[in-house]
């Protein structure tokens, strides 16, 4: 006789009988699970003005911009506590209109406001939430907004600038590789110590600035942030290629010593030291009103150092 799947065998223990309810249990809990694996980002209105803007949209139901704070910070403890990544990104109206107008899509939904958020996200212009207040996660965000757009800005200047009459050369990529030069130069002459350099550029439509923090041992290269250096480096670039009468200040905190601070200036191109007087003038001296101020106690005024490179002088 033939067994078919009706049939038991003799001696065969019975299967057992699987409840109906472990399936749904069981994709429940494999679902949760890949909740988690699923990352979130929340776009945030940071002032009043922001937010009085998005209240010509009819689906943008919030009265108030305390209330909505109030409410995006419940938001961001609750996937917090449900173990998800979470970041923030900085949600920019008019950018926003100028978004879905090139995107063809109705900036009146909150589909198209939830994928302006995840494209701002993806450039990297947001912060992970790690249960920090939004009163301290703000000005981080706003930062990182700002740096953000200068990186873009100095970015589109350098490939503008298209490449060299006499030689060919694209200006920008050679303006990014000199000023990646110098910022090593830079870090080697500055020696031990923690290093804190400020890049400023005139550039067309606004100022471009830029900071970078650098940690180094003796004998060791620097410590950077990757991103920062890009940035700066970039904004440098920008005044090597625009040939800016920009600056760059380095200073230097070892411990048990007085901050040592150093500056150059951008002329045609060229990174050219800054005398200890011109240094100690510049940081003197209210910018607005032209006032002498206090000198920074603990600080030594220093003159610029030679940073020197192999790289022709400039590009036309």
């Amino acid at each position: 006789m033939a067994y078919t799947k009706q049939h038991k065998r003799p001696g065969q223990p019975k299967p057992a009988k699987r409840s109906r309810q472990q399936r749904p249990r069981r994709n429940a809990a494999m679902q949760r699970s890949l909740r988690r694996e699923v990352p979130s980002t929340v776009g945030l209105l940071a002032d009043e003005q922001d937010f009085t803007a998005m209240r010509q949209y009819r689906t943008f139901t919030f009265d108030d911009h305390p209330s909505y704070l109030r409410q995006i910070e419940a938001l961001l403890r609750t996937l917090a506590s449900r173990q998800l990544h979470t970041a923030v990104a900085l949600f920019d109206p008019e950018d926003f209109a100028e978004y879905c107008a090139e995107a063809g899509i109705d900036p009146d939904a909150a589909a198209s406001r939830s994928r302006y958020t995840a494209d701002v996200a993806g450039r990297g212009a947001g912060i992970p939430y790690t249960g920090q207040p939004l009163a301290g996660l703000l000005p981080q965000l706003i930062n990182k907004a700002v740096r953000q757009a200068t990186w873009e800005y100095a970015t589109m200047l350098l490939a503008d600038r298209g490449e060299c009459a006499d030689c060919g050369q694209d200006i920008g990529r050679a303006a990014f590789d000199r000023a990646s030069r110098i910022l090593m130069r830079l870090l080697e002459a500055a020696g031990p110590g923690r290093h804190h350099l400020v890049c400023s550029v005139p550039a067309p439509d606004e100022q471009l600035l830029a900071v970078l923090h650098a940690d180094a041992a003796a004998n060791e290269p620097a410590e950077l942030d990757a991103s920062e250096a890009a940035e700066f480096v970039t904004v440098l670039a920008t005044g090597i290629a625009l040939e800016s009468a920009g600056g760059l200040v380095l200073r230097t905190s070892i411990e048990g010593a007085p901050d040592h601070l150093h500056g150059w200036r951008l002329h045609q191109g060229r990174l050219l030291p800054l005398t200890a007087g011109e240094v100690f003038s510049a940081y003197c001296t209210d910018a607005a009103t032209g006032e002498p101020l206090s000198p920074e106690p603990g600080v030594e005024y220093c003159a610029g150092f030679d940073v020197t490179t192999d790289d022709p002088e400039s590009h036309h």
